[in-house]
């Protein structure tokens, strides 16, 4: 899915790869995040962490009519608050990213997929 946006000097064309990179590079700056994973059932395997070329596994775009949102899968550390963390991971992403692209988001929707240990 790619976003096409237009200024004075032409279109521009925005892929989800790069929104992903962005997004996931600026949660993982984050106090209390240990890394990005991938979105898959708790149920089915252990969440591995993802490196950071590979962030767009644990980044996913959605572009509705009006509006982009971004999901994101982390794992955070044992004995932190998961709520204070998450807060910070969407404040955080949603500043970078429209920074970056000079798009507005209307959501930025995080997933703890994990704890592990600091």
């Amino acid at each position: 899915m790619d976003i096409d946006k237009k200024t004075k000097f032409g279109t521009i064309n925005i892929t989800s790869d790069a929104i992903a990179q962005v997004a996931g590079n600026a949660a993982s700056q984050c106090y209390g995040v240990v890394g990005m994973a991938q979105k898959k059932s708790i149920r089915n395997e252990i969440n591995e962490l993802l490196k950071n070329d590979s962030f767009n596994k644990g980044v996913f775009v959605n572009k509705r009519k009006d509006s982009i949102e971004v999901d994101l899968y982390i794992v955070v550390g044992y004995g932190l608050r998961i709520t204070e963390i998450a807060s910070e991971v969407q404040k955080k992403v949603k500043f970078d990213l429209e920074r970056t692209f000079n798009i507005s988001f209307s959501a930025i929707n995080v997933y703890v997929q994990g704890v592990k240990s600091l």
